[in-house]
């Protein structure tokens, strides 16, 4: 580690540094996209037009490769995805290499996508600029059979062989990244499957977590309970003797819970308001900066606030900036003020970067574009961005 960094003055409204990769051309493209993705109404309706466009066979893949993929995914192999890492690197950004197949519910499509997760750690062993791997739980077995051993139902014995299944791929994947010093992401999910996933998670990190920290959990702070997890966790952890690996987010399906909490007439896991979840998460930080010797932090956010939070509190505790436990992340074609301006002043930043082939993540890309519509500012604060960085360049 470095010697501790200078007090933080970050400037996130530093568009030269951020957007200085990209062309006069890129932006152009990157504020007409974000105009359309701010629109909640023609979010709602490009939606399932796409989705009918794309099974019927409408030769659309090209438009939607060149305008929202370009904007959030690298490629569509691992290998595409090469310039994508290589251009972050220039800007002392690394990458999570993140296969975005979503929705899929077959046997083989599960065990192609562990064999494909497997693939990312073996390139990221091999490319310095990637600094995690990353798996969401549902795309290595079937979405209702975590849902089934969420609600404490008995497994028949099909179901119990397939669950077997299932953690063994995400035996695979973790011990994968153990052997190549590679940390790995569980991404958090739904509220009605993630007791299961957290359960996974722990199992995991105790075994695999052991010198320290690659296995990572995901802890959603916009549900109000997940501050005590995070701490219980924690003291189990302790209590086994494992580093715990703690991403921090405030969550992605914020809707579809409280949809689900009320129509189902159980109480919603969502915090009362957003105030709420920016208390919770940022108490988060904290107590993982007081224990940060014996823990991974990846804090998960597009939010200014909660950065400079993080990057101030590092400093009055003398925490050097690019201390190997402490890690900003944030979304590739999001919030690049954030990551290339603490990358700049010298913290530990990765973007995620979702890659497949364009059918197969376009549910990842119409889910993102749903939550930009549903996240009070952020579109906004891009195409302010956006136009700040067009107007700098004309002067």
């Amino acid at each position: 580690m470095e010697t501790l960094g200078a007090p933080v003055q970050l400037d996130f409204n530093d568009t030269a540094t951020a957007f200085r990769t990209k062309s006069d051309s890129d932006l152009n493209k990157a504020y007409w996209l974000f105009k359309m993705v701010s629109s909640n109404a023609l979010i709602k309706v490009g939606t399932p037009i796409t989705n009918f466009s794309l099974k019927i066979g409408l030769p659309i893949q090209g438009i939607i490769r060149n305008t929202i993929y370009k904007q959030f995914c690298g490629g569509e192999s691992i290998e595409d995805c090469n310039r994508s890492i290589l251009e972050l690197g220039e800007g002392k950004v690394t990458t999570i290499l993140d296969y975005s197949v979503e929705g899929e519910e077959s046997e083989t499509s599960f065990e192609h996508t562990c064999e494909e997760i497997v693939r990312t750690v073996a390139f990221a062993a091999k490319q310095k600029l990637i600094s995690f791997c990353v798996f969401k739980p549902t795309g290595l077995g079937r979405f209702d059979l975590f849902a089934k051993r969420d609600a404490k139902q008995a497994l028949n014995d099909l179901e119990k062989i397939e669950f077997t299944r299932v953690l063994e791929r995400c035996e695979r994947i973790c011990a994968a990244c153990h052997d190549a010093g590679i940390p790995v992401l569980i991404d958090g999910e739904h509220s009605w499957i993630q007791d299961t996933i957290d359960d996974i998670a722990r199992d995991m990190m105790e075994k695999y977590n052991q010198e320290k920290p690659i296995v990572y959990n995901t802890y959603q702070l916009y549900r109000h309970d997940k501050l005590a997890s995070l701490k219980a966790d924690f003291a189990y952890a302790t209590v086994r003797n494992f580093h715990l690996g703690a991403k921090l987010v405030r969550g992605a399906y914020m809707e579809i819970e409280r949809d689900r909490a009320k129509s189902d007439g159980y109480p919603s896991p969502i915090q009362a308001d957003k105030e709420s979840s920016d208390r919770d998460y940022n108490e988060g930080l904290l107590f993982c900066l007081e224990h940060i010797d014996n823990m991974g932090l990846m804090a998960g956010t597009h939010n200014e606030e909660s950065s400079r939070l993080l990057a101030e509190e590092m400093h009055k505790r003398d925490i050097p900036h690019n201390h190997p436990n402490i890690w900003f992340a944030q979304l590739l074609g999001m919030s690049d003020n954030l990551s290339f301006n603490l990358a700049a002043a010298g913290y530990n930043v990765a973007k995620y970067m979702p890659y497949g082939p364009v059918k197969s993540v376009m549910p990842y890309l119409f889910r993102r574009a749903q939550e930009n519509t549903s996240v009070g500012g952020q579109t906004s604060r891009e195409l302010g961005l956006i136009i700040a960085e067009k107007e700098r360049r004309k002067k």
